[in-house]
Protein backbone atom coordinates (compact mmCIF):
# COMPACT_ATOMS: atom_id res chain seq x y z
CA UNK A 1 0.00 0.00 0.00
CA UNK A 2 1.18 3.51 -0.79
CA UNK A 3 1.67 5.95 2.00
CA UNK A 4 -0.88 8.78 1.65
CA UNK A 5 1.30 11.29 3.47
CA UNK A 6 4.26 10.85 1.17
CA UNK A 7 5.02 13.59 -1.36
CA UNK A 8 4.81 12.82 -5.07
CA UNK A 9 8.13 12.44 -6.89
CA UNK A 10 9.62 15.67 -8.26
CA UNK A 11 9.06 16.20 -11.97
CA UNK A 12 12.04 16.85 -14.17
CA UNK A 13 11.79 19.92 -16.41
CA UNK A 14 11.96 19.09 -20.11
CA UNK A 15 15.04 20.51 -21.82
CA UNK A 16 14.41 23.36 -24.23
CA UNK A 17 14.65 22.06 -27.79
CA UNK A 18 14.67 25.44 -29.52
CA UNK A 19 17.81 27.52 -29.15
CA UNK A 20 17.39 30.84 -27.36
CA UNK A 21 17.18 33.69 -29.87
CA UNK A 22 17.06 37.41 -29.27
CA UNK A 23 13.48 38.62 -29.57
CA UNK A 24 12.81 41.59 -31.81
CA UNK A 25 11.90 44.70 -29.79
CA UNK A 26 8.21 45.52 -29.71
CA UNK A 27 7.22 48.50 -31.87
CA UNK A 28 6.56 51.70 -29.98
CA UNK A 29 2.87 52.61 -29.71
CA UNK A 30 1.88 55.31 -32.15
CA UNK A 31 -0.38 58.26 -31.47
CA UNK A 32 -3.25 56.49 -33.23
CA UNK A 33 -3.15 53.54 -30.82
CA UNK A 34 -3.02 54.60 -27.17
CA UNK A 35 -0.82 52.48 -24.93
CA UNK A 36 -3.40 52.29 -22.15
CA UNK A 37 -7.10 52.69 -22.84
CA UNK A 38 -8.88 54.77 -20.22
CA UNK A 39 -12.28 53.88 -18.89
CA UNK A 40 -15.38 55.94 -19.58
CA UNK A 41 -15.13 59.22 -17.68
CA UNK A 42 -17.93 61.61 -16.82
CA UNK A 43 -18.06 64.82 -18.84
CA UNK A 44 -20.02 67.96 -18.11
CA UNK A 45 -20.54 71.22 -19.97
CA UNK A 46 -20.96 74.43 -18.04
CA UNK A 47 -20.17 78.11 -17.70
CA UNK A 48 -17.06 79.48 -15.98
CA UNK A 49 -18.10 81.68 -13.07
CA UNK A 50 -14.65 82.26 -11.54
CA UNK A 51 -11.01 82.01 -12.60
CA UNK A 52 -9.35 83.94 -9.77
CA UNK A 53 -7.36 80.98 -8.42
CA UNK A 54 -4.11 79.83 -9.99
CA UNK A 55 -4.75 77.03 -12.54
CA UNK A 56 -8.28 76.55 -11.19
CA UNK A 57 -11.69 77.51 -12.55
CA UNK A 58 -15.13 77.16 -11.03
CA UNK A 59 -17.70 75.85 -13.50
CA UNK A 60 -21.47 76.05 -12.98
CA UNK A 61 -23.22 73.08 -14.59
CA UNK A 62 -26.93 73.27 -15.37
CA UNK A 63 -29.16 70.19 -15.01
CA UNK A 64 -32.82 70.09 -16.05
CA UNK A 65 -35.08 67.39 -14.65
CA UNK A 66 -38.76 66.85 -13.76
CA UNK A 67 -39.68 67.48 -10.14
CA UNK A 68 -40.31 64.18 -8.33
CA UNK A 69 -43.74 65.12 -7.01
CA UNK A 70 -45.08 67.91 -9.21
CA UNK A 71 -43.49 66.83 -12.54
CA UNK A 72 -42.65 70.42 -13.47
CA UNK A 73 -39.28 70.80 -15.19
CA UNK A 74 -36.83 72.24 -12.68
CA UNK A 75 -33.36 73.64 -13.31
CA UNK A 76 -30.69 72.60 -10.84
CA UNK A 77 -27.16 74.02 -10.71
CA UNK A 78 -23.95 72.60 -9.29
CA UNK A 79 -20.48 74.15 -9.05
CA UNK A 80 -17.34 72.16 -9.84
CA UNK A 81 -13.71 73.15 -9.29
CA UNK A 82 -11.68 72.15 -12.35
CA UNK A 83 -7.98 72.17 -13.18
CA UNK A 84 -7.00 74.56 -15.99
CA UNK A 85 -3.30 74.01 -16.70
CA UNK A 86 -2.80 76.87 -19.21
CA UNK A 87 -5.33 79.23 -17.56
CA UNK A 88 -7.12 79.56 -20.91
CA UNK A 89 -10.74 79.73 -19.67
CA UNK A 90 -12.16 83.13 -18.81
CA UNK A 91 -15.30 84.12 -16.92
CA UNK A 92 -18.40 83.57 -19.05
CA UNK A 93 -16.86 80.91 -21.34
CA UNK A 94 -18.73 77.66 -21.99
CA UNK A 95 -16.34 74.79 -21.23
CA UNK A 96 -16.29 71.00 -21.20
CA UNK A 97 -14.79 69.36 -18.11
CA UNK A 98 -13.88 65.73 -17.46
CA UNK A 99 -13.68 63.69 -14.28
CA UNK A 100 -10.11 62.89 -13.22
CA UNK A 101 -7.95 61.95 -10.24
CA UNK A 102 -8.10 64.28 -7.23
CA UNK A 103 -5.86 67.32 -7.68
CA UNK A 104 -6.74 68.79 -4.27
CA UNK A 105 -9.42 68.64 -1.58
CA UNK A 106 -12.13 70.01 -3.88
CA UNK A 107 -10.66 69.62 -7.40
CA UNK A 108 -11.65 66.36 -9.15
CA UNK A 109 -12.29 67.67 -12.68
CA UNK A 110 -10.05 69.01 -15.44
CA UNK A 111 -10.68 71.31 -18.38
CA UNK A 112 -11.00 69.46 -21.69
CA UNK A 113 -11.94 72.26 -24.08
CA UNK A 114 -13.36 75.75 -24.30
CA UNK A 115 -16.58 75.19 -26.25
CA UNK A 116 -17.56 78.83 -26.71
CA UNK A 117 -15.70 82.02 -25.83
CA UNK A 118 -17.66 84.73 -24.07
CA UNK A 119 -18.10 88.08 -25.76
CA UNK A 120 -16.77 89.69 -22.59
CA UNK A 121 -18.37 92.50 -20.64
CA UNK A 122 -18.03 95.94 -22.17
CA UNK A 123 -16.23 98.34 -19.83
CA UNK A 124 -18.47 100.90 -18.23
CA UNK A 125 -17.44 104.46 -19.19
CA UNK A 126 -16.37 106.43 -16.13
Amino acid sequence: MADITSTPPATVAAPATAPATAAAPAPAPSAATPAIARGKRKERTGQVISNRMAKTIIVRVERRFPHAKFKKVVTGYKKFCAHDEQSQAKVGDRVRIEETRPYSKTKRWRLVAVVEKSAGAAPVPA
